[in-house]
């Protein structure tokens, strides 16, 4: 069987302490981390953003593993240099007019680029990356994987509010990114040579200087033998993070695993799929997705467990069979926007929601002492 490693991209927002708003002092991080985390910080676009990133991981013990150590690290250096450091895909009440953008070559073409639209776009994701054989099969994965997008983007959702206000979803954060270019679920592509003639196309007129520049929701990496998934919120606890990783990785195993045996999975188009990503983004968990063979509607917990029950074969080669169903965990007490709404909901207060969120990023991660 192909080895699907695991990498994993995590955005976290940084925390005044006084205030509970972002604020941007993502260079204090960098360099108080940098004897222990250099090769694993990164800036993103605002300067209330850090980005940290494990390497490749051969299995989910491993990600978990290298995830909770980076964690660490990256929670107590926060609390050195007398910040905070939270999950979530926006935060309560910041408004990104007070964020400052970073000041670097990448992010200020974008500006350039977009404007508004980039200087607005104050939100955290997770990125997963797993391993594949080839370009090509990566185009046939992708084609079926888009399917099960909403599912498992359900299960992420965790940004419920946005500059202050109950935004009436569980994940804004997808609305807000929308106002991106080539962004959302990809359309089918028959073969590697289709999508790199749409690549080139973008580059031979200016659009785009490097296949980078696609943000859907997932996509074979331009420069990386992986498929990068890239749709869900940035969770809280670390387990929903593996939990994720864990089900991405078995459902690329799977699709391959039919493709060995010539067997695949109904296409369909993504006018379709749109109409499920558009629930799973309103409605999180509590979603009913259609089901498009049966053509109804169908409440979340019964396609999660069909969804368990297509990757059941692959989840014990896989070892990951306790990562795959924290899934029911999250089901039972909540997505993230769900419990930052019950938060919500018994205080009236968005800094209570912020103080929650922190004590779930650093949950079962011990300060004081760092781990080596």
């Amino acid at each position: 069987m192909h080895q699907f490693t695991i990498g994993i991209e995590e955005e976290y927002q940084i925390i005044d302490v006084e205030s509970r708003d972002l604020i941007s002092h993502v260079s204090k991080i960098i360099e108080g981390g940098k004897a222990v985390l250099s090769e694993n910080l990164k800036h993103e676009m605002h300067e209330s953003m850090i980005e940290m990133e494990t390497g490749i991981c051969q299995n989910i013990q491993e990600a978990r593993a290298e995830l909770t150590n980076l964690r660490r690290h990256l929670i107590n250096t926060a609390h050195e240099q007398g910040l905070r450091v939270s999950g979530g895909g926006t935060h309560p009440f910041s408004n990104w007019e007070h964020n400052t953008i970073t000041n670097g070559e990448r992010y200020n073409k974008i500006v350039d680029d977009m404007g508004d639209v980039a200087r607005g776009n104050l939100i955290f994701g997770l990125h997963v990356h797993i391993g594949i054989p080839n370009r090509e099969e990566g185009v046939r994965i992708q084609n079926v994987m888009r399917y099960f997008l909403p599912h498992v983007y359900a299960l992420s959702t965790n940004s419920p509010f946005w500059i202050g206000r109950n935004t009436g979803f569980k994940s804004y954060r997808q609305e807000i990114f929308v106002k991106f270019p080539r962004t959302g679920i990809p359309s089918y592509f028959n073969s590697l040579a289709e999508f790199d003639s749409y690549v080139d196309l973008l580059v031979k007129t200016g659009t785009i200087d490097n296949a980078k520049k696609i943000w859907w929701d997932l996509r074979v990496h331009p420069f990386y033998p992986t498929i990068e998934f890239r749709i869900c919120d940035m969770p809280l606890r670390i387990e929903e993070t593996v939990c994720m990783a864990a089900i991405m990785q078995c459902l690329v195993a799977k699709i391959y695993k039919l493709h060995q045996q010539n067997l695949s999975f109904r296409s369909y188009r993504r006018l379709l799929l749109n109409e499920n990503k558009w629930r799973a983004s309103k409605s999180g968990i509590e979603a009913h997705l259609i089901d498009f063979g049966k053509e109804e509607s169908v409440p979340y917990p019964h396609l999660l467990k069909e969804l368990l029950e297509f990757i059941d074969d692959v989840v014990d080669e896989l070892d990951c069979r306790k990562e795959v169903e924290y899934a029911w965990t999250i089901l039972e007490n909540g997505t993230g926007a769900d419990r930052q709404l019950q938060v919500y909901k018994e205080t009236g207060d968005l800094t209570k929601v912020v103080d929650y969120m922190i004590s779930e990023t650093e949950y079962g991660i011990t300060h004081g002492e760092m781990a080596s």
